[in-house]
């Protein structure tokens, strides 16, 4: 019983420095670009 506890905790010991590290490292953000579509308004 000892063995599962010591592993859950090194796992998320590595979890959360995984994450710490990823906070740091990744960046998501999208690539900013202009769209321009011309809008056709069937009536006017």
């Amino acid at each position: 019983m000892r063995h599962i506890i010591k592993l859950v905790l090194v796992l998320a010991l590595l979890g959360g420095i995984g994450l710490v590290a990823f906070a740091f490292v990744g960046d998501l953000s999208p690539e900013r670009t202009e769209v321009i579509l011309p809008v056709d308004l069937n009536g006017f």
